[in-house]
């Protein structure tokens, strides 16, 4: 499962390579380190059906009684057809989640941390992660106000090899082709449910690794 990735491409190269025009993007500014509850830039399909780029939270929002909600920031592939959490944003609100690397911990003491990226002519050349989003009306803490705010999550998969010599478990959903945006976004449920499946291991690298999460993210 991931919990950290980065977007170091600028916003120029975002835009065009998700075909959104600059009237319908925010600014933002690339960001070496995106953690759970943080605000990134996401890709979604517009009310007049035109692409958009646009800031939401990531992870979904899971209401426990008498506990503090908690965010849910990765969307099992076994799970999203099936759970009535997911599955209606899986059928109606799929999304693009612009990405330049992630990272996954190997389980060492103490953790070994590994960042992924892309084959490619750039050190680290912008993808997607395979997303879902909400809106979500309610608190986001304990005893916190009623907000509104859209929330995003990711879908992950079974491991390929590359990943899964450092975490066997999971590892998110990557798409980088157009065909594929388009699929993933306004294609059918079934259609979109062939795209989640593992990334071709020699289309991937590992860029960075180390010990220090701190360390890592003031390298990137």
């Amino acid at each position: 499962m991931c919990n950290l990735y980065s977007l170091t491409t600028n916003r120029q190269g975002v835009l065009r390579l998700f075909r959104v025009s600059h009237n319908r993007a925010v600014a933002f500014e690339p960001k070496d380190a995106i953690f759970p509850g943080h605000a990134a830039p996401v890709v979604r399909v517009a009310e007049d059906g035109e692409r958009e780029l646009v800031y939401m939270s990531w992870g979904f929002v899971l209401p426990q009684k008498q506990r503090a909600t908690r965010r849910v920031t990765n969307t099992r592939d076994d799970k999203v057809r099936s759970s009535r959490f997911w599955r209606p944003s899986f059928e109606e609100r799929r999304c693009l989640v612009p990405v330049s690397s992630f990272a996954e911990p190997k389980e060492v003491t103490p953790a070994s941390w590994h960042w992924f990226a892309l084959n490619g002519n750039e050190p680290r050349p912008v993808f997607a992660f395979a997303g879902l989003w909400k809106r979500h009306i309610g608190p986001i803490k304990k005893d916190g106000p009623q907000i509104e705010i859209d929330v995003y999550s990711f879908m992950t998969t079974t491991p390929n090899s590359l990943v899964g010599s450092i975490n066997h478990e999971r590892m998110p959903v990557l798409l980088s082709t157009d065909k594929e945006f388009e699929t993933w976004m306004k294609g059918s449920a079934n259609e979109a449910f062939q795209l989640i499946r593992e990334f071709p291991p020699n289309k991937m690298r590992i860029v960075q690794e180390g010990f220090e999460k701190r360390d890592m993210l003031n390298e990137n």
